[in-house]
């Protein structure tokens, strides 16, 4: 069986209809992604791979699974299976490389933000630390550290970003030391991804950034798209005015 590499995505929208996933319509919208399928007139099976993020969709395919495209050099990788079938072949695959865990999705609603409080959190900054959006120089400091870098990875260069992402940062002395931005952008907005230094958590540095973000957003027309890795990140969610939607399973793979 084949592996087809699937450039003209209309035929995979019955395949993913439905799922309320951001990194899914980025690439059927051709924003960012890549996409493959068991056939390209007329797919039954199909997975969509953006940044470290795989999904897959239709009926389950050994093929899709075990297939690692030459463009893709990492050897990790977050495989979303959408229902049991593909979890035991992702399992039965990968066995002890793989680990199930589970992933959070928050739910994606319009006019819930409290602008207000939302602006008041930015404000209460501490005095040390500045906020400021990413622009070239600090887009350089966060692509060369390992702790940032997935702030703006899935961009080619500088000008890519400037063209489509947006992000802020906090810095403490001229360094980057906590940042919030478009892992993946797609028509209607982006995917939000907040990171901080090992040594600056918990010290609320991640909730501005995720306010000033959201705000920017907001003044755009864009939708600041949020899924939850962890619990805690649910609960900084939260108190950014979102919603919890569900639990869902995903499969971290080692030895990609």
């Amino acid at each position: 069986m084949s592996i087809y590499e699937i450039t003209e995505t209309k035929c995979l929208e019955k395949l993913f209809e439905g799922w309320q996933e951001t990194l899914i319509w980025s690439c059927l919208q051709g924003y960012m992604g890549r996409a493959y399928a068991d056939s390209i007139t007329n797919p039954k099976s199909a997975k969509i791979v953006i940044g470290d993020f795989c999904f897959f969709a239709g009926k389950a395919n050994i093929e899709l699974v075990l297939n690692k495209q030459e463009v893709y050099k990492s050897n990790f990788i977050i495989m979303i299976p959408q229902h049991d079938e593909w979890s035991k072949l992702i399992e039965q695959t990968y066995k002890e490389n793989s680990k199930k865990v589970y992933r959070y999705a928050i739910k994606k609603e319009k006019n819930i933000f409290d602008i207000e409080e939302l602006t008041k959190i930015v404000e209460d900054i501490e005095n040390e630390f500045t906020i400021q959006m990413i622009d070239e120089n600090v887009f350089d400091q966060v692509i060369s550290n390992s702790w940032s870098e997935d702030l703006c990875s899935q961009f080619n260069d500088y000008e890519d970003y400037r063209k489509r992402g947006l992000g802020v940062v906090i810095l403490k002395d001229g360094i980057v030391v906590s940042g919030a931005s478009s892992y993946t952008v797609y028509k209607e907005g982006i995917e939000i991804e907040i990171d901080t230094r090992k040594d600056y958590r918990r010290r609320g540095l991640a909730l501005v950034c995720g306010a000033k973000l959201i705000l920017e957003c907001l003044k755009r027309g864009l939708y600041p798209s949020w899924d939850a890795q962890n619990k805690g990140s649910v609960a900084l969610s939260e108190k950014l005015g979102y919603h919890f939607d569900k639990e869902y399973v995903a499969y971290e793979i080692m030895n990609y």
